[in-house]
């Protein structure tokens, strides 16, 4: 088992920064990938970025490459999201995902554990 922690979450105004983190604790050794999905209102959750346990390799959105960084720390347990230039466009509740997998993935599907989710609200 794996328990997920996000924090950072809160109120920002358009052109703000955040910065989220995700503390992994439990059966955390051995190949795996650490990833942020968001949930807008009404809509599925969607990929946001992830990075492999070496943090050697990153992935990104397409869309939102440029504002968001998304890095781990050395020891590959607590997971960050750097988000910069916020808009209300970027409001949504931000999940993290944790996934035993060789290969960095993009769905839903590759991710085993999820955290609780911290809400981000940009406002006009």
């Amino acid at each position: 088992q794996v328990h997920l922690v996000e924090s950072g979450g809160g109120l920002v105004q358009t052109g703000g920064s955040l910065r989220l983190s995700c503390a992994a604790s439990g059966r955390t050794f051995g190949s795996n990938n650490m990833a942020w999905f968001r949930q807008l209102p009404g809509q599925e959750r969607e990929f946001v970025a992830g990075v492999a346990w070496r943090g050697n390799v990153r992935d990104y959105a397409e869309a939102l490459k440029g504002r968001f960084t998304v890095s781990r720390d050395n020891r590959g347990n607590t997971l960050y999201l750097q988000m910069n230039s916020l808009t209300p466009d970027d409001t949504a509740v931000y999940f993290c995902a944790f996934g035993a997998r060789l290969t960095l993935g993009r769905r839903t599907t590759d991710y085993d554990y999820w955290g609780q989710g911290t809400q981000v609200t940009v406002s006009s």
